[in-house]
């Protein structure tokens, strides 16, 4: 069985290499499973895989940022704009919460280097900023909030002119209903737009900018008619056809519920309770998550998408804080231990040491045979969430 699974990958994985046949095969024979320590001691090993990732860069055209990843296919990626942006504040927490104020040298390079590529339209790139690559609603989105952070840490102005100015560029893009049809990944809008609408109300409230207050409102109003009966969203997937990972449906979750703490908008937070509760119905008994869910919360993928269950994992902690839900710590502590058990913190490769993979197990197909770095990012601000109550971004 394990022979035939290898043969039929495309050659792309490259299944012959050693390690890559190694990982495959723990999953496989269900090796995998790793120790469950304390909350710090995985929160330390996640953040310096974070800082691993940074060092991958170091003399390449986009050092400052953090490596999108590693991958089967391509090794170490280049600098992803876009979660480089919000591992900001992430960094900006650990260092408080690990007393390690070299993350703050950290976050301070990646602040520049999003700096230096903004756009002259006050967008962002898209992708991994390459040569030809068009703006994307929510990759700049991502990055303002990264700005902001900026912007409350280094009191540096050019951090919140640079969020203004892509505030801007995104309302200039917005249809009339408050949804983004335009500068969209894959042509297609997404109600996970909302997690750019949060950061668009954040730099309005801060900037004090009640056109970009406004234009906030209008889309996280836009998303809540894509919310069906059983709370689920349509129009949420990476495709127009497709149906919505766990992750896609943490961020317009987590988008609508912040906006609505922030307005103290009883409507958008009811609209995410609704969601949350029904996502934590899902939940096996492990903490385990489907990839993907339909409509009515029906699976659609027998492997977990382990970045959108630590997003949950967020989500959860966020209404018994603010909202007073306790019931969701049954959820929060079932989900965490579920990454736990699929974070290696003692490997012998360093590509994996302290990482998070995209699926587990790991040919998901949530970004398949890969650690992504914003993976990495929602487990570590879960666990500060959780050791600190820190809210990220503050």
């Amino acid at each position: 069985m394990l022979l035939t699974r290898l043969i039929k990958l495309p050659l792309r994985y490259k299944p012959w290499r050693p390690a890559h046949i190694a990982l495959i095969c723990e999953d496989l024979a269900g090796l995998s499973k790793q120790p469950k320590l304390s909350d710090e001691e995985h929160l330390k090993a996640v953040i310096a895989w974070i800082g691993h990732a940074q060092d991958q860069r170091l003399g390449y055209s986009d050092a400052g940022g953090v490596s999108a990843g590693w991958s089967f296919e391509d090794g170490w990626l280049p600098s992803y704009p876009e979660t480089s942006g919000y591992i900001i504040e992430t960094l900006l927490a650990a260092a408080k919460v690990l007393s390690e104020p070299e993350l703050i040298t950290r976050a301070a390079r990646i602040v520049d280097w999003e700096l230096s590529i903004q756009n002259d339209t006050g967008s962002f790139p898209g992708h991994f900023g390459e040569v030809g690559s068009k703006p994307v609603i929510f990759n700049t989105g991502q990055i303002m909030h990264g700005m902001i952070a900026g912007y409350l840490a280094f009191d540096r102005d050019e951090c919140l002119v640079a969020a203004v100015r892509a505030g801007h560029w995104m309302l200039s893009q917005q249809d009339d209903d408050g949804c983004w049809r335009r500068s969209e990944h894959n042509d297609t809008p997404h109600t996970y737009n909302t997690r750019s609408a949060w950061a668009l109300l954040r730099t309005g409230l801060i900037a004090n900018e009640k056109i970009l207050v406004e234009a906030a409102i209008k889309n996280i109003h836009w998303a809540m008619t894509q919310q069906t009966a059983s709370g689920w969203f349509k129009t949420n997937a990476f495709t127009a056809k497709g149906l919505p990972f766990t992750h896609n449906i943490a961020y317009a979750i987590r988008g609508i519920l912040e906006s609505g703490v922030l307005l103290d908008n009883e409507e958008m937070i009811d609209a995410a309770i609704k969601a949350s509760k029904a996502q934590a119905a899902q939940q096996g008994i492990d903490g385990w998550l489907a990839g993907v869910y339909d409509d009515n919360w029906t699976p659609k993928a027998n492997y977990c998408c382990l970045t959108g269950l630590a997003q949950m994992c967020i989500i959860w902690q966020r209404l018994i804080h603010t909202q007073g839900i306790d019931e969701l710590k049954v959820p929060v502590d079932r989900g965490l231990d579920f990454i736990k058990s699929n974070h290696h913190l003692s490997t012998k490769y360093a590509f994996q040491k302290g990482a998070i993979a995209g699926s587990a197990p790991i040919w998901g197909r949530y970004s398949m045979f890969e650690y992504p770095n914003w993976a990495a990012k929602f487990f570590a601000d879960a666990l500060m969430l959780k050791i600190a109550r820190i809210n990220i971004p503050q």
